[in-house]
């Protein structure tokens, strides 16, 4: 069976001449840098509701973006109109803010040099294009999801969704590097809501979203197992309503992937974004406590701790073949052994800061981090799939609850609360189960877990093995101003943690 091909809707579009035209004329004005990206994103999203379809919406981002270093600064300027005269005048506005740049700029921008990849092609791995299956059968799948989850008891309302994203693009750059992309994303999943005597809540689909395509809904190997899920769901959310509120104090934690890749995104992630660690995104986003200096000795978590970067995972949501700067794209160590080791960095960064990839990588290069989630953005250091691994003989989920004779297992991600460094937080969950002498006894409400990064990722005594290992991640990644969305995946195993404060959040909500 053939893989996927570029969709020949986007291959007829004249990005080559634009990009062509554009480059020259940028060269012609003496840029020492010009970069061309040419994008096309389509997204359809469909929301139910109780067996209705709310809604079913398709939209297209399109157009062209010029990126040019001249006299030391950077010069960036889109549009969208596709006509070599437009590109041509794009290139010139890119200039023109780079020369009102320069003379702001005090130190002069340069770029990591990369390999020329000349003319490659690179499409996501995926067998059926969710674009191409009909709105109504999809809609007939959320319907009956919603349908079948409404038979349960004490579910009142049940709604279901489906996100998708085609991203097509082509990159081209003064050196020679060309490369054209297609991948496909989407994000599935559903909510029973309920109520017993005073007592209302709701119990979520863990399913991730995925780097997929339809064949993740289709109940074949590839797809998540919807069919169990949507019968667990409702006697979990009987459960939940019914169940005591915890008793605040120290327990220890075993931590599902479905949880945990939540807390990796928020303290590891972003605080190893190398823009972040600089001070790039204090006014908006924040700084981090993982600051440059500590590279090498931070003590970021226990000696169980291996934590990679990767933007070349099957099916994750940050994998892509080369990044908006025309790198390509790479896995690396971020944590190891414990010990921070590396960041997440692009071109730019990678000159500056040539020793802080990590030490088993090329000095003054980048590690692919570069990415624009629109033709009318700029490309900014975004988050690889960040990712802890697993313990290659490591115990299962059963042997890990095992181990502990008081404490809580963690199911499922909910809302969460960190500071502006990425160090102090708490996170809550979908099910807490209380574990007691080394067994699950049910269900406990109101709960949330407060720690430090640092005495956080250091409590963790063990790490499951491939066995329990799940891709998690999200499609709402926000940063920079103007604001940009990029989708992230980030993998874990099941995790067992020792004394970690847990709150009850009623009790909190009234102080």
């Amino acid at each position: 069976m053939s893989g996927p091909v570029l969709d020949s809707s986007f291959t007829a579009l004249p990005y080559r001449a634009l990009g062509d035209a554009a480059l020259a004329r940028a060269s012609e004005l003496g840029a020492s840098h010009a970069d061309f990206r040419f994008e096309r994103v389509r997204y359809q999203n469909l929301g139910v509701r109780d067996g209705v379809l709310q809604g079913a919406n398709d939209t297209e981002d399109l157009g062209f973006a010029v990126r040019v270093i001249h006299r030391g600064a950077w010069g960036f300027a889109s549009g969208v109109i596709l006509s070599p005269d437009e590109a041509v005048r794009v290139a010139e506005v890119a200039v023109a803010v780079a020369k009102v740049a320069a003379e702001m700029t005090g130190a002069p921008v340069e770029l990591a040099d990369e390999p020329v990849h000349d003319d490659v092609t690179w499409i996501s791995p995926y067998v059926v294009n969710p674009l191409e299956v009909p709105v109504r059968d999809k809609a007939e799948v959320l319907i009956d999801w919603t349908n079948r989850l409404r038979t349960g008891a004490s579910v009142d309302h049940a709604s279901a969704h489906l996100l998708q994203v085609q991203e097509n693009k082509y990159y081209a750059d003064l050196t020679g590097t060309r490369t054209t992309q297609q991948r496909i994303r989407l994000h599935p999943g559903f909510e029973a809501m309920g109520a017993i005597e005073d007592a209302f809540d709701s119990m979520a689909s863990i399913a991730p979203p995925v780097g997929r395509g339809w064949e993740y809904l289709d109940g074949g190997p590839d797809s998540w197992d919807w069919d169990a899920e949507i019968a667990e769901v409702p006697e979990l959310l009987v459960e939940k309503l019914r169940a005591p509120s915890v008793e605040a104090g120290s327990y220890d934690l075993v931590i599902h992937p479905s949880n945990l890749w939540l807390t990796i995104h928020e303290s590891i992630g972003h605080a190893t974004e190398l823009d972040r660690a600089l001070g790039y995104e204090a006014n908006y986003a924040g700084t981090s406590f993982a600051t440059p200096d500590l590279l090498g000795t931070l003590r970021y978590g226990s000696p169980v701790m291996n934590v990679t970067g990767d933007r070349t995972e099957p099916h994750g949501l940050a994998s892509i073949g080369y990044d908006d700067e025309g790198v390509a794209t790479q896995r690396w160590d971020i944590v190891k052994d414990g010990t921070l080791v590396g960041y997440q960095l692009d071109r730019a960064m990678g000159r500056m800061y040539p020793d802080l990839a990590g030490p088993d990588f090329p000095a003054g290069r980048s590690n692919g981090c570069a990415y624009a989630d629109s033709p009318g953005h700029i490309p900014i250091q975004r988050m690889a799939n960040v990712s802890l691994q697993p313990a290659p003989d490591g115990p299962s989920t059963e042997e890990l609850v095992g181990r502990v004779e008081r404490g809580l297992y963690v199911v499922g991600d909910k809302s969460w609360s960190i500071d502006m460094q990425r160090f102090n937080f708490q996170f809550t969950g979908q099910r807490f189960f209380r574990i007691v002498d080394g067994r699950l006894a049910g269900q406990v409400r109101d709960a949330a877990y407060q720690a430090t990064t640092t005495d956080f990722w250091g409590s963790m005594e063990a790490v499951g093995g491939p066995q329990t290992y799940v891709l998690g991640g999200a499609f709402n990644c926000g940063k920079a101003q103007p604001g940009q969305v990029a989708s992230v995946s980030h993998g874990c195993p099941t995790a067992l943690f020792r004394d970690v404060r847990i709150l009850n959040t009623t009790d909190e909500a009234g102080h």
